[in-house]
């Protein structure tokens, strides 16, 4: 064995062997297990900025940003922030199985917990970066119906936001027109959601023993939830799907959900996601998107669009999870309870013939 992997061996043994010592109060994992527990972490993150945003790390641009998320102004009819919808109490989501704007709409809002850690958003993906997505929004009749002039008037008529405009961006509102105004505001907005990190968890400081054992116990992480740790990275196959730090792929799935929104309409998912992104002027590859290295613009320029996508939805991360019900895009399973009978009794009949095939039923007890 190479040096650099018996050093890596004896520390998961180690790991191991810390978990047997740790008494009644924790369980034992095996070195597999703990390497597979290790790949959740760890946590927090390295920083990420917002793509396609050159103004993602600014302090100016942040704190506008943040005024703006909480102002319902923007709205057309001024009655709708970001923050309506992205409540901060509920984990930046709202706790409804469809969110309501101007109408009650298709989809849920996801949390923006960590958000500039993930690789697309919106539970179809049709957005390619923070700033992007809050575009959508903003301008959307169904949500706050606003438009680039009605913005720029909300800037131009409050000298104070106007004041804090002109310091993010080194230029007046009023001496730039509405598209940029529009673009400028959202960037603002992107840079405000790409601040927002969650804190540790039980499990992290529980991973972080394990993965480094020391003396003393592995704080007060349930042994109800150890035994779940155990079936979701083992016989669950959670982990295949909710990986890494994120608990996330960033990828999107099929698994099963009723995609239809009404008599005779279904949501097309991740399908339509793509064709947006496609269309979108406001993408990475667009002229409103600072420049960027190719490998950051590759996901846009190569995404593919398949038949299989039909249906296909984000899969979340897990983070903060238990402040995030209901669950799936639209909301259709009240409690993560739910969510475990839904894996264990998964209908296969539900999933695309052509889709690739990751899940079965757990036949949980």
């Amino acid at each position: 064995m190479k040096p650099g992997r018996l050093v890596v061996a004896s520390m998961l043994l180690l790991a191991a062997l810390g978990a047997h010592r740790a008494g009644a109060a924790d369980l034992a994992f095996s070195p597999d297990e703990v390497r597979r527990i290790a790949r959740h972490g760890p946590w927090p993150a390295p920083p990420a900025g917002d793509p396609g945003n050159r103004f993602s790390t600014q302090p100016e641009a942040i704190a506008l940003g943040q005024q703006l998320f909480f102002d319902p102004r923007l709205s057309a009819n001024g009655d709708m922030s970001c923050a309506s919808c992205h409540r901060p109490a509920l984990a930046f989501g709202d706790g409804l199985a469809r969110s309501v704007g101007a109408v009650v709409l298709d989809r849920n809002a996801p949390s923006l917990w960590n958000a500039a850690l993930q690789r697309w958003h919106g539970w179809d993906g049709a957005a390619d970066s923070l700033w992007s997505q809050a575009i959508r929004p903003l301008l959307d009749p169904r949500e706050m119906a606003g438009s680039a002039q009605h913005i720029t008037d909300v800037f131009t008529s409050d000298p104070d936001l106007g004041c804090r405009y002109t310091r993010a961006f080194g230029k007046a509102p009023a001496l730039e027109d509405a598209p940029a105004v529009l673009v400028h505001s959202a960037k603002a907005i992107g840079a405000f959601v790409a601040s927002l990190r969650s804190a540790p968890s039980a499990f992290d400081r529980f991973r972080a023993a394990l993965v480094r054992p020391v003396r003393g116990n592995r704080g007060t992480y349930p042994l109800a939830a150890q035994r779940g740790l155990k079936t979701f990275i083992g016989k669950g196959g959670c982990a295949n799907c909710h990986a890494g730090a994120m608990f996330s792929n960033g990828e999107f799935a099929d698994i099963g959900i009723p995609f239809f929104v009404r008599p005779g309409v279904v949501d097309p998912g991740r399908h339509g996601g793509i064709v947006a992104l496609r269309q979108n002027s406001y993408n990475l590859l667009g002229p409103h998107a600072d420049t960027q290295p190719d490998s950051v613009t590759m996901k846009t320029r190569h995404v593919a669009l398949q038949h299989r996508n039909f249906g296909e939805f984000k899969v979340p991360s897990l983070r903060n999870a238990a402040h995030t019900a209901p669950y799936m895009h639209d909301g259709q399973l009240a409690t993560l309870e739910a969510v475990v009978d839904h894996y264990s009794d998964l209908n296969l009949d539900r999933l695309h013939a052509d889709g690739e095939t990751l899940l079965k039923p757990l036949r949980l007890t």
